[in-house]
């Protein structure tokens, strides 16, 4: 009865690690549509899309590190209120200001969910083999919400208005509000101390400056003030960790980087979620500009991607328990990058085509489940418990770094990968990019624009395939990393508070 209770509180903290992926992701498909109503610029539509994710980015150190001193569940218990009353207000946004002001509130509520929810995991299961089931069923939950956000707009925007796309997170939040305070334990650290208002400036200044810069850099034709902002971010960054180094009780203990094996998982998270966010961003662009399909069916084709991870991340525990858990996060990365190089024989039509894309990024998907389950576990359970949400933190952090870092180099990479594939070619109305070769295409004579078109979706397919053997290089590298930074002896984690004991 006692373990019941624990697995449905469980279920509870499922709810918002769900939403908070497919909001990541929902808007994407949505966007067109409440553009168009609303009368967003360009530049609106950027801070709609993007406001959202940098506010989670900049704001879950800080809010990792804040459950630890004032409660885990306390503040997800305010999470979840504030991102469902926010939700309403998006869904009812009469202009494109009140809109980008909803979606950046948004982000500081979701910022609050993630890391409370892992963080209070590991007080719910102290038995290493339920908590680590209880992560992999966290993991899974994460990235299908990322997986199924488009399709789920999809589904709703072809029935309803573009406002039922946040609408979709309230009854989620209100079932953890009505069910939290009953199933959820509350934790607090003994050691809290004060919160030292000046990091969380500065690491929340440093966090959206680069992000900002990261994500700019592909889409600006002059790269200087991008680079002026990852410059003025790092600097940042610099005086942030000094200062935490120093402090007694720090916002993010960054001596937790002592730690081996803590390093090289946060270190795999961060250019793992690169190396896949990267793929992805190719993938998407290939099945719509060069396989032909609509932005809906390509959601639902890439939704294997995320699928994918779910089932890598749910047949951990149970690979963790035929073999050393490193040994079982590098044996999926070996297998993530031969999925990656399964890109490279994918071509521009043909009948294997979207088979061998779609086989190549499960596989490479599926591997990676693993590191984000048994991986996570390791970081959060190899500390005491008071530091667990601090933990957490870094663990989402260096997941969000490395999603952006993913499309800004990949998307660099692909770029100068197309550009090269394109030089030399007498053709009127070459573009830099694909869209705009589609674009060109239209306008020249029928014989003429299907050369350019082909020429163009050689030079981008050329680019997914570099993209593969890329991704498939960091996977290898990272697998050889594990290997290397496993402790000598088997991981022991933290002991964790009895929950089960104290909710009898």
């Amino acid at each position: 009865m006692r373990v019941n209770r624990a697995w449905l509180g469980l279920i509870v903290l499922t709810l918002p690690t769900l939403i908070v992926a497919m909001d990541m992701t929902a808007l994407l498909l949505a966007l067109p549509q409440l553009s168009a109503d609303l009368g967003a610029t360009n530049v609106q539509q950027l801070w709609i899309s993007d406001s959202y994710g940098f506010m989670v980015a900049g704001l879950v150190i800080t809010m990792g590190t804040l459950g630890d001193r004032i409660g885990r569940r306390r503040l997800l218990m305010i999470g979840g209120a504030a991102f469902a009353v926010l939700s309403v207000v998006a869904a009812c946004a009469t202009g494109p200001l009140m809109l980008i002001a909803a979606r950046t509130l948004l982000g500081v509520a979701g910022a609050t969910l993630a890391p409370s929810t892992l963080a209070l995991i590991t007080n719910m299961f102290r038995d290493e083999r339920r908590r680590g089931q209880a992560i992999a069923i966290w993991a899974t939950c994460q990235f299908t919400g990322g997986a199924l956000g488009p399709v789920l707009a999809g589904f709703l925007l072809e029935h309803f208005w573009w406002g039922s796309v946040f609408l979709a997170a309230v009854p989620a939040m209100a079932l953890l509000l009505l069910a939290g305070p009953f199933l959820l334990p509350e934790f607090r650290s003994d050691q809290a101390g004060r919160l030292d208002l000046a990091s969380v400036g500065l690491s929340l200044v440093s966090v959206l400056l680069m992000v900002y810069g990261i994500k700019q850099l592909t889409v600006e034709s002059a790269p200087v003030v991008p680079a002026a902002a990852l410059v003025a971010g790092a600097a940042i960054g610099f005086v942030f960790v000094r200062r935490q180094l120093r402090l007694e009780t720090p916002l993010l203990d960054l001596r937790l980087f002592r730690n081996r094996p803590f390093t090289a998982v946060v270190v795999a998270l961060v250019f793992a979620g690169i190396a896949m966010a990267g793929t992805g961003l190719l993938v998407t662009q290939y099945l719509q500009s060069v396989l032909g399909f609509s932005p809906v069916a390509s959601a639902v084709l890439f939704a294997p991607m995320g699928l994918g991870v779910a089932a890598g991340t749910m047949a951990a525990p149970t690979l963790a328990r035929r073999m050393k858990q490193t040994t079982a996060i590098a044996g999926g990365l070996v297998g993530s990058a031969l999925g990656g190089l399964l890109l490279v024989a994918v071509d521009v039509e043909g009948a294997i085509a979207l088979p061998l894309v779609m086989i190549g990024i499960t596989v490479l998907a599926l591997g990676t489940g693993p590191l984000f389950a048994l991986g996570t576990g390791l970081v959060v359970g190899s500390v005491p418990p008071e530091r667990a949400g601090s933990a957490a933190s870094m663990s989402e952090t260096g997941n969000y770094f490395g999603g952006s870092l993913g499309f800004a180099l990949f998307g660099v990479v692909a770029a100068v990968v197309y550009r090269s594939g394109m030089a030399g070619r007498s053709l009127a109305g070459t573009s830099d990019s694909l869209a705009g070769a589609i674009a060109a295409s239209q306008r020249l004579p029928a014989d003429q624009g299907a050369e350019l078109l082909h020429a163009a979706r050689e030079a981008f397919t050329a680019s997914l395939h570099v993209t593969g053997v890329v991704a498939a290089i960091i996977f290898a590298g990272l697998a050889v990393l594990v290997l290397i930074l496993r402790p000598a002896t088997r991981i022991t984690p933290a002991a964790m508070p009895d929950f089960e004991a104290t909710h009898s």
